[in-house]
């Protein structure tokens, strides 16, 4: 049985009453923190109403499911993707864009995103599906669609490389290792993923 400080702490309601938008987001910011801590399967509608130091009945007015919960704090906490990185080079462009996706990965919100991803049965992850997709799978494609189609232009990449199988390339990587090899992606292991893998890939035919 997992036990942890969000199943112990007491409840305090009295002294910060709360309400409205700032109590709501104390309570998909406590949302965040136990899936990131404990994980999808061992968070409590009652542990986030502790650890938001607010009782029970205020999440469950608001949130009716454990599913309803998480799904809007990861909609609410996970970080925007805006715009490619353009330093003039595609290794370069990858390079920043690795990072970005790296640090996302390993922030509090992308810790509870793979908490979700890993520990979810079939039919909960399909309630995440639309989170998952619009909040990390379609920006980070958008991002690595624009890197590449740039060194398409500049003669750096071949030109059949915008494909999606290219485009899986490093979010599948990332996410498989990250799992599987407990890999944390420094800055060397990118490199190497990039040189050894994703370069090699998307060279133009030396004929």
């Amino acid at each position: 049985m997992v036990t942890s400080r969000w199943t112990a702490a007491p409840v305090r309601t009295a002294s910060l009453r709360r309400r409205g938008a700032v109590l709501e987001q104390a309570i998909l910011d406590a949302a965040l923190e136990q899936l990131s801590t404990v994980g999808w399967n061992g968070l409590t509608m009652e542990g986030v109403a502790a650890g938001a130091q607010t009782g029970k009945a205020a999440v469950y007015r608001r949130w009716p499911s454990k599913e309803d919960l998480v799904a809007d704090a990861l909609q609410a906490g996970l970080p925007s993707f805006e715009e490619a990185p353009d330093l003039g080079g595609v290794r370069e462009d990858l390079f920043a864009l690795c990072r970005q996706a790296r640090d996302a990965m390993f922030s509090r919100p992308g810790s509870a995103l793979r908490a979700v991803i890993h520990e979810c049965d079939h039919r909960q992850a399909e309630r995440f599906h639309g989170v998952i997709f619009e909040g990390v799978v379609e920006p980070t494609i958008r991002l690595l669609r624009e890197v590449i189609t740039r060194g398409i232009v500049r003669g750096e990449v071949r030109p059949d490389a915008a494909n999606a199988y290219v485009f899986d390339a490093i979010p599948a990587m990332m996410m498989y290792r990250s799992k599987m090899c407990a890999s944390e992606w420094n800055d060397k292991d990118l490199e190497e993923m990039l040189d050894q893998l994703m370069l090699p890939l998307l060279r133009p035919s030396a004929g």
